[in-house]
């Protein structure tokens, strides 16, 4: 019952994030998160993004970050064969993708989020000061 209450807050807080533009700038993360931990979500969203997206997409662009989930998630998606920059000011005439996450505290679980223009990956986590490992299913919301 309480991983359904939470999912269905999840996609109640989830369906009023769709807007008309691709501009996807913020990231954020809790500063209270460990390197274990920020390291085993991000290489877990980075290898689930990597099924879902594939390897074509073009550079992957995120807002320039030093927290440890954010620097976890560079080298996840580099370790998974991306190209990644957080330099905001992109050559036009290549392809890129702009790519934002959020990493948050709910109901003693961690919930991250992966967010492009055309996918969005969510998923909750038990956290430890060791790691981190997966709490709920993977949700996949694809926008066309």
């Amino acid at each position: 019952m309480r991983n359904l209450l939470m999912m269905a807050l999840l996609a109640a807080s989830m369906s009023g994030c769709q807007s008309g533009t691709n501009a996807l700038t913020t990231s954020a993360s809790p500063p209270e998160l460990s390197e274990a931990a920020s390291s085993a979500i991000a290489g877990d969203m980075a290898s689930r993004f990597a099924e879902q997206m594939g390897q074509g997409p073009g550079t992957l662009v995120l807002k320039q970050d030093t927290s440890p989930f954010g620097q976890a998630l560079v080298a996840a998606l580099k370790s998974s064969g991306y190209a990644v920059t957080t330099d905001q000011a992109t050559n036009d005439k290549k392809p890129f993708v702009q790519l934002a996450y959020m990493v948050d505290d709910f109901e003693g679980q961690t919930l991250a989020r992966l967010s492009t223009g055309s996918v969005e990956l969510t998923r909750a986590y038990s956290t430890t000061t060791g790691g981190a490992s997966p709490s709920s299913p993977l949700s996949v919301m694809q926008r066309q």
